[in-house]
């Protein structure tokens, strides 16, 4: 099995005992200084923009010295990050500037630099924070890992995030209230199972949960027994309704 999640997820800690309990990681990884692949990279093109998707593949030691883990990291760049990142850091550094002029309130800003009462640009982190603009870092314990893969995994994260979101509104997951576990644990079976339900549908037809609930749910097939007659009344599906059935039929046969 392996385990994927956002940088924010997992700590160092929580890295390891995957790592002892027999189970392989891809996580973000923090970038706090440019890589030194990056700038072996940018030693050897002086001048040149980092292209445009570029990947460095880097192997690095972390733990402490009696406990070393050998990793895999890979660093993409992206022009379309770079440029949101970079807009992001003069946005945050004109709003820096104008409360060191006093011209707005000292807020929560990283690049408002306090010395004592004093107030200063912290331009040594704003160029770390422009150096570091594009790049984004995956860590891995897999052996002989590939990008693709690595990158590819990660990319999958969205989905999750789309699942958790959904289950509070499709599924009405609503959160409950209740002490004993089998109680906690059947809720959570029952949610799980509607949002597997929910995401299989999804895939099957390229509808959405919600419009296949709200387009469904007005047809009705009725069966009236007269005697010893079964009479089925139904209303007729629109044609992209049926193929929608149509396509879950054709998986569950």
């Amino acid at each position: 099995m392996t385990v994927v999640a956002d940088a924010g997820m997992l700590s160092e800690q929580n890295l390891k005992e995957l790592e002892d309990a027999g189970l392989h990681f891809i996580v973000g990884a923090r970038i706090p200084e440019v890589p030194y692949t990056v700038k072996e990279w940018q030693r050897t093109h002086p001048g040149e923009p980092i292209p445009d998707r570029h990947l460095f593949t880097q192997q690095i030691v972390q733990g402490v010295k009696a406990d070393l883990r050998r990793r895999t990291v890979f660093y993409q760049y992206s022009h379309d990050r770079g440029r949101r990142t970079l807009k992001g850091i003069d946005t945050q550094v004109a709003k820096a500037e104008k409360a060191v002029a006093g011209q707005a309130d000292v807020k929560r800003n990283r690049f408002v630099l306090l010395t004592g009462a004093k107030k200063s640009i912290n331009r040594d982190l704003e160029a770390k924070a422009r150096a570091l603009a594009g790049l984004k870092g995956y860590v891995t314990n897999l052996d002989n890992p590939t990008s693709a893969f690595v990158l590819g995994a990660y990319h999958q994260l969205w989905q999750v995030e789309k699942s958790f979101r959904m289950s509070k509104t499709d599924p009405r997951a609503r959160p409950i209230y209740a002490r004993k576990r089998d109680s906690i644990e059947a809720h959570l079976t029952i949610v799980f199972a509607a949002l597997a339900v929910a995401r299989w549908l999804e895939a099957t037809t390229g509808w959405s949960t919600r419009k296949l609930v709200k387009t469904l749910r007005r047809y009705h097939t009725v069966q009236i027994k007269a005697g010893d007659q079964v009479i089925t009344a139904a209303h007729p599906l629109p044609d992209d309704a049926q193929a929608a059935l149509n396509a879950i039929h054709l998986h569950t046969n």
